[in-house]
């Protein structure tokens, strides 16, 4: 990528100011979805997967882990919630601006200021930490997860010690669940994450209530395991993942305005509506299918053969 020197400086300047601009402080699911989440899907990994990572040991981390991410986001904290913050979500709407999106975070972050610099109107809506980097922090930590598999494999083959990156495995397991959770939240791939906003002639709640309620206090009150587990699917294979993990988050926006729907008939107030809790259930099970299916992937994957260091880096654009 090449860009001149001025609209670098620019794109520098407002890399700095990130951090300063309002993003979304939503939890997706609150603790209670997101253990719940990881925990159906660890204790659904099939027998193929590593029994160290199905002990009951692994799933209790796991299932703790599940709103670690979250756990970073207090204001006692405030560069790292700043800097992680937005790796929870991403403004499908404003994304589809640049699409199709690179796979690289960096790239992505370029393709955003070319975009910027064109159509310098937009330029506070298209910030990258307006918009999310999901799908990235998602892909990124799955990556570190097939790495620690490919790792495991090889000091199991050379009769060593595996108990450290078994930890390395559970963690990274229970860190991925986190984001695949969230991208199975509809209000978590939307610029109408809590309360709708523009043009509305669906006359959809502007309550900045919405967000909470559906996702933490409903869920806390009225879904189990049990009732999510009915919804779950059988493993599913994963060709590429960057593609698939898209079609995910795809098929959870398209619920965007169902949330709103059930919302204004009083869907999750209380007991909610059989609408409301069957529509709940099938989210959350969405995301436990997904992150099982994503460990399993990994899992698949780090069995094949990498390229050496030096072929990758000679096939790497000089910087």
């Amino acid at each position: 990528m090449t860009l001149h020197r001025s609209a670098l400086l620019r794109s520098l300047a407002a890399l700095c100011l990130m951090p300063m601009l309002a993003v979304p402080a939503c939890f997706a699911w609150g603790k209670d979805g997101h253990k719940m989440i990881n925990h159906l899907a660890v204790t659904s990994l099939p027998a193929s997967i590593p029994a160290f990572l199905r002990s009951p040991a692994a799933v209790d981390e796991i299932t703790y882990l599940g709103p670690e991410p979250d756990r970073w986001r207090s204001p006692a904290e405030p560069e790292l919630d700043a800097m992680q913050a937005p790796d929870h979500y991403i403004d499908m709407e404003l994304a589809d601006r640049i699409a199709p999106l690179p796979r690289e975070r960096y790239q992505y972050i370029a393709k955003l200021y070319a975009y910027i610099e064109a159509h310098p109107d937009q330029a506070r809506e298209m910030q990258p930490t307006h918009i999310g980097f999901q799908p990235y922090i998602t892909e990124e930590v799955w990556e570190r997860l097939k790495s620690a598999m490919r790792d495991y494999r090889q000091l199991k083959a050379a009769g060593k010690d595996t108990m450290p990156v078994q930890q390395a495995i559970i963690f990274y397991a229970g860190w991925l669940g986190h984001y695949v959770a969230d991208g199975s939240q509809p209000l978590h791939t939307t610029i109408e994450y809590n309360g709708w906003v523009g043009p509305n002639p669906n006359h959809y709640t502007t309550s900045h209530h919405i967000h909470s309620q559906f996702e933490s206090e409903f869920v806390h009150d009225n879904m189990t395991d049990a009732e999510v587990r009915q919804y779950m699917k059988p493993v599913e294979p994963i060709g590429d993942e960057w593609t698939q993990y898209w079609a995910y988050l795809n098929t959870t926006h398209a619920d965007v305005d169902e949330v709103y729907q059930l919302w204004n008939e009083h869907g999750f107030e209380g007991k909610g509506t059989a609408e409301s809790r069957k529509f709940t259930a099938e989210r959350l099970a969405a995301g436990a299918d997904e992150l099982r299916n994503l460990i399993v992937a990994a899992w698949v994957k780090s069995a094949e053969p990498v390229p050496e260091w030096h072929d990758h880096y000679d096939k790497k654009d000089k910087k």
